[in-house]
């Protein structure tokens, strides 16, 4: 009885668990899909607060798999990063977001609008027909493994996830997700911020600006950044 060679043994082990961890964005991801609970924008890191104006916000991003796991996709592995925008109304006046401009300016200085799904979907188009090759030991030759995703799971996550309140009401929070096509940058979040503009009171004053400092939440990871 031929014996197979122990190194075509473990190459073939190799690609067979590649295989399957490709699929596991699809299918290993949370199942329930549920939005974390929403805390006051006070409660998280990278904040900024003004006092005069009562208002509060903060940007937690879901910069890990673990964190993003709630989502149906695996955005990071796109090179999309997804925000959420945590807001507080701290006064006694609603503040509308219905004319924001919520931009992710990186330490280049490059500004970046949120993605609608179409961006995202269109990116993950592109990666489908590129294909992630993956090297094998020996003389085997490299495997390609395709993102497993779908237009559908993007529009649902958008539906479910994204930040979608114009108004924000006198001393309550409203909460959602910004998805930011990073692809391209090494370290994304490294000197970059969050800036909102064109928020207003209900009368229609236009509020100071936001420059949110990601640096802040990096820095509440590590004591020491790279």
């Amino acid at each position: 009885m031929i014996q197979p060679r122990p190194t075509r043994l473990a190459a073939a082990a190799f690609a067979l668990a590649l295989s399957t961890l490709a699929f596991l964005p699809a299918t290993a991801r949370a199942a329930d899909h549920k939005a974390p609970p929403v805390q006051p924008a006070t409660d998280f890191t990278a904040l900024e607060v003004h006092a005069d104006e009562h208002l509060a916000v903060a940007a937690e991003p879901y910069d890990t798999h673990d964190k993003s796991a709630l989502f149906r996709i695996d955005y990071l592995a796109h090179g999309v990063i997804p925000i959420r925008l945590i807001v507080t109304n701290l006064g006694d006046k609603p503040v509308s977001l219905k004319d924001a401009r919520i931009i992710f300016v990186t330490a280049q200085g490059d500004r970046i609008q949120a993605a609608d799904p179409e961006d995202v979907e269109r990116l993950i188009s592109l990666h489908d027909k590129q294909g992630t090759k993956i090297p094998l030991p020996g003389p085997l030759p490299s495997i390609h493994l395709k993102p497993k995703a779908s237009d559908k799971d993007v529009e649902q996550d958008f539906d479910q996830f994204e930040y979608q309140a114009l108004v924000v009401e006198p001393h309550s929070t409203q909460a959602g997700f910004l998805f930011y096509d990073v692809s391209g940058l090494t370290h994304p979040l490294k000197g970059a911020t969050l800036n909102l503009r064109k928020l207003r009171t209900a009368d229609g004053q236009e509020l100071f600006a936001f420059e949110i400092s990601f640096d802040k939440y990096l820095k509440s990871k590590s004591p020491q950044m790279n």
